[in-house]
């Protein structure tokens, strides 16, 4: 008896024990150590939740755009909306002030600026925008992507395109009044499609807003919000009728069907995007005088071919007077003609009723806001015929003309009426400093056919005779004299000796 009373003792003092132990555990791993908020406040969580909103905040974005344009019922319902539209068509987008009472107060009674771009949906098409663009310049050359119906639209103020810049526009508007711009998109889906036989399937573009508020310079640099959609573009009244197809397509499937598409909305709702990248393409200057271009839409100008693309490439038809200079006496056709031969085809179609006096009386600050910086400093140089300085210069004189003397009249009071030996000589101005410009040069000073001389030496110590090469051209002191012999071969050639 007195053994079982022994072990019931030894028996409760385990238990004690263990209790004890899982007390401690307990005290260890309580829930106050491993709770949740503690361990979202660790560091690597609280990084995370740093950029995120608060659970009762929700984003309010400050403006809306709308495109009055309907969208298409054939999208389903976790895809993005897609609008059809027609080329050449003015289509409104409305930019509504959606902020709330505290919302950015520092622009109220300000301006703020909007770009509006349209650009490639495809990423492939993104990563080669550059070489599609230009493409597309090439084969529609003085037209635009995107332009600005400036008489359509209302509370606009300072529209600006740069010529650099084909698919973007940027205006000011007061976001406290009404502010629509009428937009017109000029390419078409299907131009930019790798096949093009006829019924390919078009590529979408995107219509991108950005708008930027004034920093403390005045300039025009600090992102508010950015909105874009997704488009297509037809060819007039095809937007219209693909519309309809698609209407007609879901009104045959069953209402089951149905049900997983979109339904057709009046308008298209922007939604937020990231600001496109390239967001300072024009002086953000507000002081700058507003340039809009605007482009006739008919023309009597031809395209150039494709050899034209060539700086060098010179027509038949064109005398090389019109290429050189512009006369203010030039009619419009004559003005058309010498912007295509100095490479400004570009602008042919923005000229297109401009004379030589016309065009001549643009001053450089003109040009520079019509053509954009390089083009307008370039086409200003080329109006005014100022010449570049050459990269060498050389004199050269026939030798059989050294015994030729011009009779001098000499200054009255000196009373000498003695003659005086002058001996004449040719400047060649050479920009590509080779042998075989020097050859050219040195054939159309002299009036000697290109083709008759074979060779071109320089007369060195103890009268050898050295071939000029690249590298010695390149070594002659600017403003050398030469005296040019001309050796007779057997034949039909010639070598011209540099003395």
């Amino acid at each position: 008896m007195a053994w079982i009373l022994r072990m019931d003792e030894v028996i409760d003092s385990v238990v004690q024990d263990f209790d004890a132990s899982l007390s401690g555990i307990g005290q260890e791993l309580g829930a106050g150590v491993y709770s949740m908020s503690d361990v979202l406040a660790l560091p690597i969580f609280k990084q995370e939740d740093s950029s995120l909103p608060p659970e009762n905040e929700t984003k309010h974005p400050p403006f809306q755009y709308v495109l009055c344009a309907a969208t298409s019922p054939a999208v389903k319902l976790h895809d993005e909306t897609l609008t059809y539209l027609n080329q050449g068509q003015p289509y409104e987008i409305r930019m509504l002030d959606n902020r709330k009472m505290d919302d950015l107060p520092e622009i109220n009674g300000k301006l703020v600026k909007s770009i509006i771009r349209v650009v490639f949906h495809d990423r492939r098409l993104q990563y080669t925008e550059h070489q599609q663009l230009e493409g597309w310049k090439w084969n529609r050359p003085g037209d635009r992507l995107l332009d600005l119906d400036i008489p359509l639209s209302v509370g606009i103020i300072e529209p600006r395109t740069n010529p650099g810049q084909l698919n973007a526009i940027e205006f000011l508007w007061d976001p406290s009044k009404r502010s629509s711009a009428f937009i017109q998109v000029h390419c078409i889906s299907t131009e930019f499609t790798l096949r093009k036989h006829g019924g390919e399937k078009g590529v979408p573009f995107r219509i991108q807003a950005d708008t930027f508020k004034q920093n403390e310079n005045g300039e025009y640099t600090e992102h508010l919000y950015s909105a874009s959609c997704q488009i297509k573009v037809f060819k007039p009244k095809g937007a219209d009728r693909k519309q309809k197809t698609d209407r007609e397509k879901m009104e045959k499937r069953t209402p089951q069907e149905r049900e997983k598409y979109q339904p057709s909305y009046e308008t298209t709702v922007l939604t937020e995007c990231s600001p496109w990248p390239d967001t300072a393409y024009v002086n953000n200057s507000p002081a700058t005088t507003p340039q809009f271009n605007s482009v006739p839409q008919h023309s009597t100008y031809t395209t150039p071919d494709s050899n034209s693309s060539s700086p060098n490439h010179q027509g038949d038809s064109i005398p090389q007077d019109a290429v050189d200079h512009l006369q203010s006496t030039a009619t419009m056709q004559d003005t058309q003609k010498w912007l295509l031969k100095n490479r400004f085809s570009t602008y042919a179609r923005l000229f297109s009723n401009f004379s030589g006096a016309d065009l001549l009386k643009l001053t450089r600050e003109d040009l520079v806001q019509i053509c954009g910086p390089a083009d307008g400093i370039r086409l200003f140089n080329s109006l005014k015929s100022r010449s570049v300085r050459p990269r060498l210069t050389l004199y050269v004189c026939q030798e059989h003309t050294k015994n030729v003397q011009l009779e001098r009249q000499q200054d009255a009071d000196n009373g000498d009426n003695s003659n005086s030996a002058i001996y004449v000589y040719h400047a060649i101005y050479l920009e590509e400093m080779t042998a075989s410009e020097v050859t050219q040069k040195i054939a159309l000073a002299f009036n000697i056919p290109l083709h008759q001389i074979n060779q071109v030496y320089k007369q060195g110590p103890a009268g050898i005779h050295i071939v000029v090469s690249d590298q010695m051209v390149q070594n002659f002191q600017d403003e050398s004299c030469f005296l040019i012999a001309a050796v007779k071969e057997t034949g039909e050639g010639l070598h011209i000796i540099m003395k």
